[in-house]
């Protein structure tokens, strides 16, 4: 049993132990007999708590993991974003949940497919990976792919035609991403852009209305991934020598593809004051996207000054929760 499995365990004795102890004066206030050996059970003999609850833990911790937890919840963030911006206030709760739940399940379930792929990859560059490492079997990740993929069409479906037609679209796109077009460099970098993009203009689809600003946020979304993505390919250099990559990284080298990804997310920084200029949005907007590009500018000199992978991913991370803190605080303001 591995470390944190023994963890689980050990946490799952304490907390079924106190539960019981919790339990006994309220079974004997209702007048239930509380037979006296009830406190010295050895919780550690029973089977379940000791063989299926630490692993129905660990898998649950391994398929997060595997989705990409906070990925795949940025992706329902900005769909309903996108119908915050088309509307101009907060949508309906079922077009706002369905929508959310929409981006969430297409993109866990182009998530979980990409582990397949990049298995030979992360055995070098992240060994710890679900897939890799054991904790995710090659069938499991298949099943609950297809799973993901279901549930977001069905989602979609409820939406409308037009949705759906959307999400099978980003869905396909992601998909031939993952099996042909990772290879290909910059074009495989566009198409992830593209399906982050697009998850905005789904918002939009969704109230009917693709207005400038729906636009404006689906170009943001695009660039900052674009920059993002090309980022993330000069810290998987090593690995990448195993398959037959044509990524910036590998062809022009680290320093350049970081300098060319810095590059992108300044257009982006710039980008982003143009609602504000246009008239779209007020003041808060600006508040709020003054503190974001302050902290983006701040990581993106660090990520073209670090010197090691941890720091560039740390960077990286950095930079695309900061986005994703002002798309949620954005979203919260408007239903203040």
């Amino acid at each position: 049993m591995s470390f944190a499995s023994r963890g689980l365990n050990i946490m799952g004795q304490e907390l079924l132990a106190s539960l019981a102890r919790k339990a006994a004066p309220l079974l004997g206030r209702t007048g239930f007999p509380v037979p006296p050996t009830f406190l010295k059970v050895n919780w550690e003999k029973w089977w379940f708590l000791k063989m299926v609850l630490p692993s129905i833990l660990a898998k649950a911790s391994a398929i997060l993991e595997l989705i990409r937890a906070d990925l795949v919840l940025g992706a329902g963030i900005f769909v309903v974003a996108g119908e915050l911006l088309g509307l101009g206030r907060m949508p309906p709760l079922p077009e706002a949940l369905l929508g959310f739940l929409t981006g969430l399940f297409i993109s866990g379930s182009a998530n979980i497919s990409n582990d397949y792929f990049d298995r030979e990859v992360d055995r070098i560059n992240q060994p710890g990976r679900p897939l890799p490492s054991g904790r995710v079997s090659v069938t499991e990740l298949w099943t609950l792919s297809l799973l993901f993929a279901a549930a977001g069409l069905s989602a979609a479906a409820r939406l409308g035609w037009p949705v759906l037609a959307l999400a099978a679209a980003i869905w396909s796109v992601a998909f031939l991403y993952n099996v042909l077009l990772k290879e290909m460099g910059l074009l495989g970098n566009l198409c992830v852009a593209f399906c982050v993009g697009m998850t905005i203009i789904i918002g939009g689809t969704i109230v009917g209305s693709i207005n400038g600003i729906v636009l404006t946020f689906a170009a943001l979304a695009f660039l900052f991934d674009l920059g993002e993505e090309i980022a993330s390919d000069a810290m998987d250099v090593k690995g990448d020598i195993l398959r037959s990559s044509r990524s910036i990284a590998k062809r022009k080298g680290r320093i350049y593809a970081l300098r060319l990804s810095v590059g992108i997310l300044a257009v982006f920084i710039l980008l982003t004051f143009l609602p504000f200029l246009m008239g779209w949005l007020g003041y808060g907007y600006l508040l709020l996207i003054l503190a974001a590009d302050l902290l983006m500018a701040r990581f993106s000199y660090r990520l073209i000054r670090s010197n090691t992978i941890e720091e560039g991913r740390s960077a990286i991370r950095q930079l695309y929760l900061t986005w994703g803190m002002f798309v949620a605080a954005f979203i919260l303001a408007n239903l203040i």
